[in-house]
């Protein structure tokens, strides 16, 4: 029985990737080393996977950004500003189109599905002339053939990439992407005869929008791309992947009758309901790969059920003919939980990360071939059981007040545009107020003084101290700059889940658990492993304290309970909305005692409620009623004085647009500078949006510093979209990730553009 894995962690086990990548953009080392350190990461995977039996091993998985852009660079499709004149795409124009230069700007970043990996927006139009301009996919093939490993190169798939991109700027927006299948399939075609050439046998491509809602001219594009492949494929097995969720039924019925494809691949974590298609009906003599082993989270498998599951699929298509594999790639989890020396040995024996997920798909692929491992299948029940009985899971107490919950929609008492007029009594606050999202940059000097808290090599006394001088020094340095509501900062957090989790009970934390997010940013995602509370206040000395600093109103800063549960590792034995709530409790209280300790403005975070969404659309209506009820039960109790924040980025947000507004938030600030202001097309189009909202004037992803003209600009546009006593200047998200000599002149343009702003209005009075 044959095992397969559909794609690994790429930042190393120690994030040497992240390291490595973040030397080289800084100038401190060359392009030689980053890719030495890159191979050697590769290599260290090929032989991991070898060595433990799998044999469809991937390759071409690993990314120095996305696999994406990894495509957009194979089909040579660079946007005209980055300069590009043909020939090998180089790290130089590949880096600029992910993270723009001194005189262009990124391309656009956006999530990956229901995810929180990103990926680069590709910009096509008629005009691209697309051609083979990486050849990254044949190199890395070669390069794990020298190594004596034989791999299955990995291929985003034609259709799926033009159904991610977006129309370039200057495009019709009625442009049909899929016009451009007969222009990219000949650079397909080239990059298979060569992987074909260089010994290649087998071939993934993967196809991840066919689990969306697709309509029928989508579905027949795959039908006409892969006939069209059909001769070039011929004597290759070709496994078409798909993940993430259910496979529709017409989109079942296409990808199981195209032409030239060998193999399927299916998420039966999320995607159960596949099961019954399968079962219903499988193509005679072709391979089932079937993802039994969760690759989006760190629960270990419940070997006993997917025997099960694999044990019946073995009547439907065969013994020879079923592999068993991740449910997706193993990018979404952890890397190795043999790091992991500090956890907690009971919660630690209910986990496994991407290396222990590489051994319980070849311990079931073994079991289903008769070669079972008792020892091992005994250990994975008795961690299940355990799992299952503990009393530290379960308190009484919160399932009590979450399900006291239902019968109440838990707004606040008035409505936002009574709330704005006793807000501005008490704040006072110009017309375009700015700020900022709540971050700024974290030094090398301040991550060390954490750490040595942390491993308590500093006392309380002095980290305190430390985080006050830091405080001290951002808000002086928003009063230098005038920026009228004023954040402390947030020196004393490494990462806004993980600060909050490491004080609610039924969390439990990594020391290496990091999972990449886009490009060398990487999380450390904490694990809820059981009911959720708050023991103590959270923020609230740090806020005051911040607050006794100035006159102007400071916020208060809070991650959202939607964005905690999506960005952390979600315990699998009770539904997600469930925990949501008790996690929206528990922040409740840390608002209520905001509003107690003085703080008149709290920015309540929700960065990752778009991300949530599910794919597909008949389940959107469930998911965003207990995600918008979640946000509101923070702070329906705060009186109508008390401004409430939220924010929201990198993910496409028009299409639940009435259901920000339900969140009844008093300020919304939102991502828009790195898409194009797509988020203004909604207003456009006739939305009324009452409450205050702040679409970002520049995109901090970027260390480009945009000047005053052009922030003013875009303010402009906004402004021919949105009433102006209700727009806030403020930039796309934190400025954690950037550096003070980017952020000063950033922040100080941004401010001058306001200002300038405010007085052209005052004068056209």
């Amino acid at each position: 029985m044959a095992s397969h894995i559909v794609g690994y962690p790429r930042m190393g086990p120690k994030r040497e990737l992240k390291f490595a990548l973040e030397s080289f953009w800084d100038g401190k080392s060359t392009a030689e080393d980053l890719q030495k350190v890159s191979a050697d990461i590769r290599s260290g995977i090929w032989k991991q996977m070898s060595e433990a039996g799998t044999k469809y091993i991937p390759s071409n998985t690993f990314a120095h950004y996305d696999q994406v852009l990894d495509t957009t660079a194979m089909l040579g499709a660079v946007p005209p500003r980055y300069g590009y004149t043909g020939g090998e795409i180089g790290l130089d124009v590949y880096f600029s189109m992910a993270r723009g230069n001194a005189s262009v700007p990124a391309m656009e970043m956006t999530k990956w599905f229901d995810t929180n990996y990103h990926y680069i927006v590709p910009e096509l139009g008629p005009e691209v002339n697309f051609s083979y301009a990486s050849h990254k996919a044949v190199n890395e093939y070669k390069e794990a053939k020298a190594l004596g490993v034989d791999t299955v190169p990995v291929l985003v798939g034609p259709v799926s990439y033009l159904l991610l991109s977006k129309a370039a700027k200057g495009v019709e927006k009625s442009f049909d992407l899929l016009s451009l299948l007969p222009k990219i399939l000949p650079v397909y075609k080239e990059v298979i005869t060569e992987l074909k050439a260089a010994g290649a046998t087998w071939i993934q491509i993967d196809e991840p929008v066919l689990v969306m809602d697709l309509e029928g001219h989508k579905l027949q594009a795959f039908t006409g791309a892969y006939a069209e492949l059909e001769s070039t494929l011929s004597g290759l097995n070709v496994l078409v992947e798909t993940y993430f969720a259910d496979i529709p039924a017409e989109a079942y019925k296409t990808l199981t009758s195209l032409k030239g494809v060998t193999a399927f691949g299916f998420d039966l974590v999320r995607g159960t309901k596949t099961l019954d298609l399968v079962k219903a009906g499988f193509p005679e003599g072709k391979y089932l790969f079937a993802g039994v082993v969760d690759g989006r989270n760190i629960w270990a498998n419940d070997f006993a059920a997917s025997l099960s599951t694999l044990e019946a699929l073995e009547g439907v298509v065969g013994k020879d003919k079923l592999v068993v594999s991740t449910s997706c790639s193993l990018l979404h989890t952890a890397v190795d939980l043999v790091n992991e020396t500090k956890l907690d040995d009971e919660i630690k024996s209910w986990m496994a990360f991407a290396a222990q997920k590489v051994v319980e798909v070849n311990a079931l692929a073994k079991a289903l071939a008769g070669q079972k491992d008792e020892a091992l299948f005994s250990a994975n029940a008795a961690a299940l059981a355990s799992r299952r009985s503990s009393p530290r899971v379960t308190n009484e107490g919160v399932q009590k007040a979450a399900a006291a919950l239902k019968g109440s929609d838990h707004r606040r008492a008035t409505n936002v545009s009574a709330r704005l007029d006793a807000q501005q009594k008490k704040l006072n606050l110009p017309i375009l107020p700015t700020t900022t999202i709540g971050s700024f940059p974290q030094t090398v000097e301040l991550r060390r003084v954490r750490r040595e808290y942390k491993a308590k090599k500093v006392s309380e006394e002095d980290y305190v101290k430390a985080m006050k001088e830091e405080i001290k020094k951002v808000v002086d340095l928003q009063e230098e700059l005038d920026i009228d509501v004023l954040v402390h900062g947030e020196p004393e957090r490494n990462d806004m889940v993980e600060y909050f989790g490491e004080q609610l009970s039924g969390f439990a934390f990594t020391a290496n658990g990091w999972v990449q997010s886009y490009g060398s940013r990487c999380v450390k995602p904490p694990v809820i492993y059981g009911d959720v509370s708050r023991p103590k206040a959270m923020t609230v000395f740090w806020s005051a304290m911040a607050q006794s600093m100035t006159s102007r109103p400071m916020k208060g800063m809070l991650t959202g309970p939607v964005t905690i549960l999506n960005w952390s590792f979600v315990r699998n034995d009770q539904p997600r909305h469930e925990t949501c709530y008790q996690i929206a409790l528990a922040i409740k209280d840390e608002v209520e005692d905001l509003e107690k300790g003085g703080i008149g403005v709290i920015q309540i975070d929700e960065a990752a409620l778009r991300e949530g969404l599910p794919l597909r659309k008949s389940e959107h209506a469930f998911y965003l009623d207990w995600a918008v009820h979640s946000f509101r039960i923070t702070n329906c109790g705060v009186q109508d004085s008390t401004q409430i924040h939220t924010h929201m980025c990198y993910s496409h947000f028009n299409d639940i647009i009435h259901s920000i507004i339900d969140m009844d938030a008093d300020v919304i600030t939102i991502e828009n500078s790195r898409s194009d202001e797509k988020l203004l097309s909604v207003f456009r189009e006739g939305v009324k949006y009452g409450a205050g909202i702040g679409p970002g004037v520049y995109d901090i992803h970027s260390p480009r510093i945009p000047s005053s003209e052009e922030i003013a600009d875009r303010v402009n546009k906004m402004l021919a979209v949105l009433e102006q006593n209700i727009l806030w200047v403020n930039p796309d998200c934190g400025l954690k990730t950037r550096k003070y000599t980017e952020v000063k002149p950033a922040l100080k343009n941004m401010v001058d553009a306001a200002k300038l702003i405010r007085s052209q209005l005052a004068s056209a009075k």
